[in-house]
């Protein structure tokens, strides 16, 4: 409803308009640009908001937010180091932790024992682990030897402990974890453990071109907008709050 009467797709709403969805008043927030940073993840970290052991979580060391919240864009696990993104967009997020998303994933590997030729072609060609098959897309000798020898590999997905997984399966150890980028955003060395920065345009940019989205852009209710762009206020604003766009579908459900 818009002040009262019952809205169709393409009416305008201004910021003086009262609206209202299934009996309840409607406040909806200016748009706000999507907020993006990237984290330098120390082994030792956990990437949820609270641990029942009392470990360290990546949240404690970002910055505060005045509105919104960050979102983690996928975990690394406990041991692992390296890149770790989160947005204050949760629309973005959920987009791009989709497993339809495939986006390439590089980790810096050292792995103890002695690597075969053969054990990498298997990698690279598929194994299969107890939730499915697994593999590398790319990999490449960093050099090294002994148990110092590093590679550098490349995953499109990123179910749990997967990279160490598949190097346990040819009898492998890895010895350390680092993932040095996420799609077109690589980890700067300027960035040390432990420290985060604010993503450049451009890799904000390329988030969104990799989960097909519009970008977010800086605007308010100063003018009239549709219908159909407060639904979709709506449904960021939810899914911002809950963190899940599964939820989209109460917005969706609602009749104005």
């Amino acid at each position: 409803m818009v002040n009262g009467k019952v809205a169709h797709l393409g009416d305008r709403v201004e910021a003086r308009d009262r609206l209202a969805a299934d009996g309840r008043d409607i406040d909806i927030a200016p748009a706000q640009e999507a907020r993006c940073i990237l984290y330098h993840k120390p082994p030792g970290e956990v990437c949820s908001r609270n641990d029942p052991e009392g470990r360290r979580t990546v949240f404690e060391r970002l910055p505060n937010l005045k509105t919104g919240r960050w979102i983690s864009i996928g975990r690394l696990d406990f041991n692992t180091s390296g890149l770790l993104l989160f947005t204050t967009d949760g629309e973005l997020a959920n987009a791009l932790m989709h497993p339809s998303s495939n986006i390439e994933r590089e980790y810096m590997v050292r792995v103890m024992g002695k690597v075969e030729m053969d054990m990498l072609h298997r990698m690279v060609e598929g194994v299969m682990l107890e939730d499915g098959i697994a593999r590398f897309t790319d990999i490449t000798d960093a050099g090294g030897e002994g148990i110092n020898h590093w590679f550098y590999v490349v995953i499109m997905e990123g179910r749990n402990r997967e990279v160490r997984r598949l190097w346990e399966s040819q009898g492998l150890t890895v010895s350390r974890l680092k993932r040095v980028r996420y799609g077109e955003v690589f980890i700067p060395s300027r960035v040390k453990q432990g420290q985060w920065a604010e993503m450049e345009p451009a890799e904000i940019k390329s988030l969104y071109r990799m989960a097909n989205l519009p970008m977010t852009q800086l605007c308010d209710l100063a003018g009239p907008v549709t219908i159909e762009e407060v639904q979709s206020r709506l449904r960021k604003q939810l899914v911002n709050s809950l963190g899940y766009a599964d939820h989209v579908t109460l917005i969706q459900g609602l009749e104005f």
